[in-house]
């Protein structure tokens, strides 16, 4: 089994109206290799007539994003020309590649009407190679999601592997990722093969992680011996859970760019301003 290395907490940073936590990256963790950056939205509940979410249009290169819609719904559009409305219990899975514009607002009916909503967004390096491949995005809802039911709960496998089964988005760099959802009394193994890197956030409760309480809003972090992590809770727990093997390259970002050298930061604000991502999504 691994043990519990450390946790750390999310910081408070809201963006106007929409409550915002972010775990990753914080003080004392700047990356846990491949994963850069996670902001994990809500939960609140949104007033009918609201101005909804605020990300409009803005570009990307050298990762991919994954947003998991725990509660309410986000639409999608790019400079690729994909567009979609995601509900709850769904997942968006972007690679931004060598340059994607896109978006992530509420529906009109969503602004309209109002309501719960909880967004986790996580993002994930691409090594050197794949840095400049070709945008793609699929979204899927909940029902496309296979939910695999554990002991006192339920493991809604994104990617990779999980009790036999395959998850439905096909990641480019063997990335495992899921969402785990569990009630009181319950006991799950998680695989956390030796040698990959071990992502665990806890949206909510406060679940052990191998006989360790791990804090709500805590990301934990885990040593490299052993392959597996058992998870048990006293109280209902949500918690995001992933594994990959670490890239191991130099990480330079620029706000929206992630790349592996300065001079290529450079360059990739200057495809951006020369129009070379595409035409922004016009919103509606």
């Amino acid at each position: 089994m691994r043990h519990v290395l450390n946790q750390y907490p999310a910081q408070r940073d809201d963006i106007a109206d929409l409550v915002t936590r972010r775990p990753l990256p914080g003080p004392g963790l700047s990356q846990v290799d491949p994963f850069l950056f996670l902001n994990h939205h809500g939960p609140q509940t949104y007033r009918p007539g609201n101005n909804g979410l605020p990300f409009g249009p803005h570009p990307h290169r050298g990762f991919e994003t994954v947003s998991f819609i725990l509660e309410g719904e986000m639409a999608h559009l790019d400079s690729g020309g994909h567009e979609s409305v995601i509900r709850a219990g769904g997942v968006q899975w972007m690679t931004a590649g060598s340059g994607l514009i896109h978006a992530e607002i509420s529906p009109a009916s969503f602004k309209r009407n109002g309501g719960p909503l909880e967004i986790l967004q996580l993002w994930v390096n691409l090594p050197g190679r794949l840095k400049m491949t070709k945008p793609a995005y699929t979204g899927l809802q909940r029902e496309d999601i296979p939910a695999i039911p554990v002991d006192g709960g339920t493991v809604n496998l994104i990617s990779g592997t999980f009790a036999g089964r395959q998850g439905p988005f096909e990641s480019l760099t063997d990335v495992a990722m899921m969402t785990i959802e569990l009630e009181a009394g319950a006991k799950v193994d998680l695989p956390a093969p030796t040698g990959r890197a071990v992502f665990f956030y806890v949206v909510a409760g406060a679940p052990n992680a191998n006989d360790t309480p791990i804090k709500p809003h805590h990301l934990a972090t885990f040593g490299n011996e052993g392959d597996a992590i058992t998870v048990t809770t006293k109280a209902p727990a949500t918690i995001l859970y992933g594994h990959a093997d670490p890239i191991g390259e130099p990480v330079v970002s620029h706000g929206p760019f992630v790349m592996n050298t300065r001079e290529e930061i450079v360059r990739a604000i200057e495809d951006y301003n020369a129009g070379l991502f595409g035409k922004p999504p016009v919103i509606r």
